[in-house]
Parts: structure tokens; sequence; C-alpha cells
């Protein structure tokens, strides 16, 4: 995407004026390219041609680009052959592995089970790269974003139709636009997350981290972000086209899934809020699983909000032309299930309701009481059967308004519920990875910038990567591998942050081209001899954007394999000493994703 080697060791030689000449013009490119990237224009074609051909390295602060392939300060390495890695068939441009919609009607359709994650055997991966669609262009910025995305990026008009009447999405020239509607607040998302706000403390801070079930386009969550509250959307993939990636076109965190058979991604107490919006899940189905499921992964004290059908059935039942008798049969289950769960119910008012969680897990008060899961590990829960009993909650310590929770020692640590974590080692690994993200900041000048909205963190350990960062213009997925020694995502959550279990042997529960930047820190030392380099590294290219950045930091031998592979999937690179200098093993790898589109047999690599 630019020209490689370093022309900043002739600055010295040129003139006055050539200085003057150059700023000028990179300044007037750089306006151009933003232009161009705006969603109004072709993509980045122009943009890519003007970078090619344009040496702005004299300003260096304007963009992030790899203009360097040189590692000083680092190993050599040998005079390897890249493998290259060819494009994909275009056909596979909305690829999701995991949820491959034929795969899926292989498996029953009972309780969901075929929408779950099922993945491709090793002999049907593909080892190619997944191209993106013709046109493609940088999504706009955040808050635009909320409210356009180019077409090109998602060229699916389904819903338009589908949902035309409901405001969830508009398509006007070349790009998309929502409206802020659901089915469910036809007076759009403000005026719903308002009357939520009149029960619920969404304005001070206290409820930070909410579930979105059934999400659709993730309105929802992306206009609880005035609030300060953080969304995780999900969906199963294309019960309606394209919602998830909709969602994260627009910069809202989701992920593909479902409440099926297994147990969602994320540890017990986690949210502080969780909502359904007609997500059409049979809540009060198989005893209320889905509803135990909800109570496990809501932290004590969390709110649930269910709105549409049953709720209110006797004034909406012919507009939803339903019986009579099956939504009060419906609303009784629900009724019955939050009674045993021991939620107090807030509010009901239309067709909203709202229950709360207690803050302590008695309830003797009642005369039924609920069957109580016997695990030693609640948290365990990567493909693991959902159960038909109650989780204990928890050690919690009283709620925290949100910036407060973001650095404070977490109560699971203080009460000793994460084994070998101190509250000195949590202290100790804020301040290194603000030490960390400020060498970042160093290399990569535009990551504070707007310019990267969907972060994720590979391996988000404590969530101290992601605190550093906090920013309303970015999100960071915190992704805690099923591997890893201590099971810290509660932890993450507990401290206002989002995330979820994966493990990066299979493919992510997303859409391609998702994320902006990708962080990865000691991801390949952990699934060294687990399984495939290759397979880790196609499957960040395929949920990276075009001209996206990652950054991985572990050993240097390591990286120097990593560099050699990621050569040949038409990534440009390169290597930094540890901040603390070159005697120090750990080496910093940057990397940015080229720009290339199906059918595309060229990149933007001089």
């Amino acid at each position: 995407m630019v020209t490689k080697g370093n022309p900043g060791d002739n600055r010295n030689n040129r003139s006055s004026l050539s200085i003057f000449i150059i700023v000028g013009l990179c300044g007037f490119f750089y306006i151009l390219g933003l232009w161009q990237r705006s969603g109004f224009g072709k993509g980045d074609s122009i943009a890519v041609e003007i970078t090619k051909h344009t040496d702005c390295s004299v300003l260096s602060d304007l963009n992030y680009e790899t203009h360097h392939d040189d590692d000083s300060g680092t190993p050599n390495s040998s005079d390897t052959q890249v493998r290259e890695f060819k494009p994909c068939d275009d056909r596979y441009i909305d690829y999701t592995p995991c949820h491959d919609q034929a795969r899926a009607m292989t498996f029953p359709r009972e309780n969901m089970a075929y929408r779950e994650r099922h993945c491709p055997p090793d002999d049907e991966k593909l080892y190619c790269l997944i191209p993106a669609p013709r046109g493609y262009s940088t999504p706009f910025s955040w808050p635009k974003s909320r409210d356009y995305v180019p077409y090109a990026n998602a060229p699916y008009k389904s819903l338009t139709v589908e949902k035309a009447v409901q405001n969830w999405i508009q398509y006007e020239g070349n790009v998309f636009r929502f409206p802020g509607g659901g089915t469910q607040f036809p007076k759009g998302a403000d005026a719903y997350i308002d009357e939520l706000a009149s029960v619920i403390p969404l304005d001070n801070g206290m409820v930070r981290t909410a579930l979105d079930t059934g999400c659709g386009v993730a309105s929802f969550g992306a206009y609880l972000f005035k609030k300060n509250v953080v969304a995780m959307s999900i969906a199963p993939r294309d019960s309606h086209e394209a919602q998830v990636q909709f969602a994260l076109e627009r910069g809202v965190p989701a992920i593909i899934g479902v409440l099926g058979t297994i147990m969602l991604p994320f540890p017990s107490g986690a949210f502080d809020m969780a909502h359904c919006s007609r997500c059409l899940i049979q809540w009060g189905a198989n005893d209320g699983k889905y509803m135990k499921e909800v109570d496990r992964v809501l932290r004590p004290g969390g709110y649930w909000i269910l709105s549409g059908p049953p709720i209110n059935w006797k004034n909406s039942f012919q507009a939803w032309q339903r019986p009579e008798d099956e939504l009060e049969e419906e609303q009784r289950q629900i009724e019955d299930t939050a009674k045993l769960l021991c939620w107090e119910k807030k509010y009901e008012k239309g067709e909203i309701a709202i229950w709360r969680k207690k803050l302590h897990n008695d309830c003797s008060e009642q005369d039924t009481q609920p069957q109580i899961c016997e695990t030693k590990n609640s948290d365990d829960v990567w493909y693991k059967k959902m159960k038909d009993c109650v989780t204990p909650s928890k050690p919690s310590g009283p709620w925290k308004p949100f910036q407060e929770r973001l650095n404070v020692v977490p109560s699971r640590i203080t009460s000793g519920f994460v084994p070998g974590v101190s509250e000195e080692a949590f202290e100790e690994d804020n301040r290194l990875w603000k030490k960390h993200v400020n060498a970042y900041k160093r290399i990569n000048k535009i990551i504070s910038s707007g310019r990267y909205r969907n972060i994720m963190d590979m391996n988000a350990g404590l969530g101290s990567f992601a605190a550093a960062l906090e920013s309303p213009k970015l999100w960071v997925m915190n992704v805690v591998p099923t591997i890893a020694e201590k099971a810290n995502l509660g932890v993450i959550f507990e401290r206002g942050l989002i995330g979820i279990y994966h493990d990066w042997c299979e493919a992510f529960s997303t859409y391609p081209r998702t994320y902006d930047l990708i962080h990865a820190n000691g991801v390949f030392s952990l699934y060294k001899n687990v399984c495939n380099v290759e397979d880790i590294l196609l499957e960040m290219d395929r949920i990276l954007r075009p001209e996206g950045a990652v950054i991985f930091r572990d050993q240097a031998d390591v990286l120097m394999q990593v560099k050699g592979i990621v050569k040949g999937m038409r990534w440009n690179t390169k290597m930094v000493d540890h901040e603390d200098g070159p005697l120090v093993s750990e080496k910093v790898l940057f990397a940015v994703k080229q720009y290339w589109v199906a059918g595309d047999n060229t990149t933007s690599s001089a």
C-alpha cells in the first residue's frame, strides 16, 4: 500500500521548498483519501493509488502504514520461501466457518441446535484468503457509522423490504441508513431506552454491560452507547439476512449466537442487564431453561427486560395474530419461572416488563425452591450443555459506577475467587498495560483517532489492554482463550468491559471483515503444539478489515515465524523491540492488511 524502503534517510538532502511541497501534497491527498473512504465514493481504489505513488513519511503522524520491512534490533530471518495464500472463490465473501448454512441444515432443528456452532473438520478448512466485496470501503467513523453503512460492504437488501414499516434499515443510494427504529420501539430507540431508564439506573454508570438476545441490526445496543452502556448483541446466522454483519459494520459489539442447547460463552454473573425485544425466544419452554441461563449470566441485582409477546397479550393478541390461550400460557410460564428464580418484577407497562435478580441467593421465603447446579467451576461453559438448574451467584461487592469499576480491584480478586491473582498483581498488570499501550501509540499514531472502532484482544488476561484504551470512540472484544490457565473473563466484566470465551483452534463467531484492530499478546506461544499457526492467522485475516491493523506481542522466534507466514497473506509488517530495549526477548510485530477485493489479483502494495 506504500512504497518500500526508508525515504527518511535522505531528508537532510531535501530543500525547504521540497519539504513544503511534499507536506502540501500529502495534506491534500490525505483529505482526498478521507473523502474517498467516506462511503460516498467507489471504495478505496483512488486512495490506494494515491498512497502507492506519494511519499508521506515526512508526516508520519498522519496515518499508520507499514513503510518499512526492515526489522532493526531483531534477529534476521532466514532466506526461506514464502508460501503465498491465494484468494478464495468469490462465493466465500461472507463465509462464517462455524455457522455455515449448508452444514447447519444437517443438524436437528429442535431447540435451535442447528443454529449453534458447528465447525468444519480439518480436511474441510479453507486455506485461502476471504476476499472483500467489490467496492468495499472503510466504514464511517463513529458516531456516523451508527446511522450509515456503505452498501458495498454488506450488499443485502432483503431487510429493507421485510422490515420496511418497522424502521430497521433503509436503502438510500450507495448507503444503508439505520433510523434507530425497531419492531418494539416505533418511536425510536432513544424513546424506548428513556422509558427503561425510568426504572433502571442507566444514567449514572451503575449499569454498564448489557446482553441483547435476538438483537436484529442492534439499534438497541447502538443507542445505549449514549448512556455509556456497552451491549453484547447476539443473533443467529441469517435468521434475518446479515443482521450481525450490519451490527458490526455500524460499530456495535455483536456475535453470531443463539440460545439453544449449549451454554452462552460468558462467565456467570457477567452482565448488569439482559434484554429481549421481540426476540422470538420461547422463554417459558423446557421448564424455563433459557431464563435460567439468563439468570446465570446476570450479576446479582441485574435487570432483565422483555418487550413484545407475550407481555400485555390481552390487548395485543389480535395485532400479533396469535391465539389468546397460547399467549396466556406463555406469559404464565414466564411469570412462574421468574418467581422460581426469585426475580422481583419492577415494571410492566404496555408491552414492556422488567424484572430484577436478587442481590443475594437467599430465596428461603418461597415455598418452591429451584434446583441448584452442582459444579466446581460455573465458568466452564465452552460447548457445555445448558443445565436445568440455577447457578449460585459468586461473591459480589456493591455496585460501582463504570469509571470507578474500570481500575478498582474487582471483588472477584479481593474475595480470592481468582487463584493466583492478588490485588498487587492486578495493579501491576494495569500499570504494565498502560505502558505497553503508550508504546503502541508511538508506533501506530492513529490508535486513538477513531480510525479503529471495533477492536479485539485475542488473549485478554485481566482486560488491562482494553482498560488502557478505553474511549467512547472504540470498544474492545476481550477474548479469553479456553486453554488459558486462569478463567479471568469474570474479572473483565466486573471492570465494566465485555468479552467472550473462545478456542482459537476454531473460527470466531463473526462475519468476515468485522474488526479494525486485533491485538495478539502471547497467542502463538499459548497455542504452540496445540493447533496450526496458519489456521489462527488465516482466521485473523478473515475477521480483519482491509487496511486493518494487527499488533503481535510474543517471543522473537515466534514472531519471526508469524512474520514469514503473513508475508504470503498480503500483509505488510514491521518488527520493533520491546519498549524496555533490545535485550528483552519479547518483541512486537506490527502488521497492516493490504487493500484488495474480489476479482482483484493485485494488492495495494507497491
